[in-house]
């Protein structure tokens, strides 16, 4: 039964994804977003630990101290803030988060917006997204300017809502027409 629960939760989540990444006008990521979730090392951990209401991958770090399914995905996913961290080339740190390239923080948000709406189910507001990453932003590293875009768009999602918001990443950020 988890088998297909999970898969019936990649699936929704990937469909989401696609349709606010069409909204943003980013065709071919929003098809090719989270492939790597159908991957044997995601797949199965995935089964395994699903719970219907959080990631998987908490429950695998929980169990076994490392969540491999996780290592997996954000090595193949540009879209993770995490596949951008590097050594720094500043002297005073070891590692840095790099500024990613702004098609990847749009699909970042949609991911963001999707996972939100896929664990919240019906309760899921607009603010749920922002209030997620608010929550977490003090532990991330992430390059700043990536960082302000991200946060200017999630809250721009929790005061004005998801279609002033798509239509401003779509002609301001990206610069396509509708």
């Amino acid at each position: 039964m988890k088998f297909f629960k999970h898969l019936k939760t990649i699936n929704h989540h990937k469909w989401l994804v696609m349709k606010h990444c069409f909204k943003a006008g980013l065709y071919k990521q929003g098809l090719l977003h989270d492939m790597s979730k159908y991957s044997p090392t995601e797949f199965w951990a995935g089964v395994k630990y699903y719970q219907g209401t959080r990631s998987p991958n908490d429950a695998e770090r929980e169990d076994k101290g490392v969540s491999y399914a996780w290592l997996h995905h954000k090595g193949r996913n540009k879209h993770h803030l995490e596949y951008w961290i590097d050594y720094s080339l500043d002297k005073g740190k070891q590692m840095a988060g790099l500024k990613m390239p702004i098609k990847y923080v749009i699909e970042m948000f949609c991911d963001r917006v999707a996972a939100s709406k896929n664990y919240n189910g019906d309760k899921y507001t607009d603010a749920d997204a922002y209030n997620y990453y608010s929550r977490s932003k003090d532990h991330y590293m992430i390059h700043l300017e990536t960082a302000v875009l991200l946060e200017k768009l999630l809250i721009m999602l929790r005061d004005k809502g998801e279609d002033e918001t798509f239509a401003y990443i779509r002609k301001e950020i990206l610069g396509k027409k509708k």
